[in-house]
């Protein structure tokens, strides 16, 4: 998966032959269906690259000997012609990745919250600071500070969804047409009202941004499991699935229309 000096340095082209064009002839993108052979084909390499890359680190729970916590990962590879006809695919994981928003290869995060001096650091250290004050004030046993410890969790309730809502807020996707939509538009008419923890993080969201971004045309999409899962049976090793309900449906809806 060492991508060739490129326009697109996410985009990874196919090796150019008359299969690949076949394949792709007549093409149209749909959410359902197997995975498409070219599908197929994006995802043999980059499962490939799992396997065998050597810059980052990161547990999926394969390897017996790692030290660490077990953190099995959803990725995501998009089927696309560039807007010069060249058939290729991007790539993409959700969440982070070994830590990580950004690795060589893998479209970016629509968001990223990881930048120094961004407004989510100091957010979370504010939050820190309170926890620690809460923790302190429940082992001293002191009475007198009840009063004082309900106003600050109720002040640290409220500084928790203002910074919860400052990140929904930053996430805005396109479609097509290059018409844009914030993910709390997204999902002001589902049954909760707002957006769950993690909205706009997975890969198919993600892959589509960047394609609408560069100007692609998203051809056909194919997303996997890799590695363990310690929190649920649902996810296993190498198996495909579609694109989750509770965190993509709303987005999906808005950028496929």
């Amino acid at each position: 998966m060492d991508n060739p000096v490129y326009e697109n340095s996410a985009f990874i082209p196919f090796d150019q032959t008359n299969n690949v064009k076949e394949l792709a002839e007549g093409l149209s993108f749909s959410l359902g269906g197997e995975p498409h052979p070219l599908c197929l084909l994006a995802v043999s390499q980059l499962q490939d690259h799992l396997q065998h890359q050597q810059k980052w680190v990161h547990n999926f729970g394969l390897d017996t000997l790692m030290e660490g916590m077990v953190v099995g990962k959803m990725f995501g590879v998009l089927v696309v012609r560039e807007k010069g006809g060249t058939l290729g695919y991007l790539a993409a994981f959700s969440g982070k990745l070994a830590g990580e928003n950004h690795h060589e290869g893998f479209v970016p995060p629509i968001f990223d919250g990881l930048v120094a001096g961004g407004f989510l650091n100091a957010g979370m250290e504010e939050l820190s600071m309170m926890n620690e004050k809460i923790r302190s004030m429940k082992l001293s046993g002191d009475n007198s500070v009840a009063d004082e410890l309900q106003q600050l969790k109720l002040t640290r309730k409220n500084h928790s969804n203002a910074l919860q809502y400052q990140i929904f807020d930053q996430y805005h996707f396109l479609n097509r047409y290059g018409q844009s939509k914030s993910l709390i538009e997204a999902f002001k008419d589902t049954a909760a009202g707002k957006p769950p923890a993690g909205a706009g993080e997975c890969a198919a969201p993600k892959l589509l941004q960047y394609a609408f971004q560069q100007e692609m045309e998203p051809l056909a999409l194919a997303e996997f499991w890799w590695g363990l899962s310690p929190k649920s049976d649902h996810w296993k090793h190498g198996r495909f699935y579609p694109p989750c309900l509770e965190k993509c449906a709303p987005i999906l809806e808005h950028m496929l229309s």
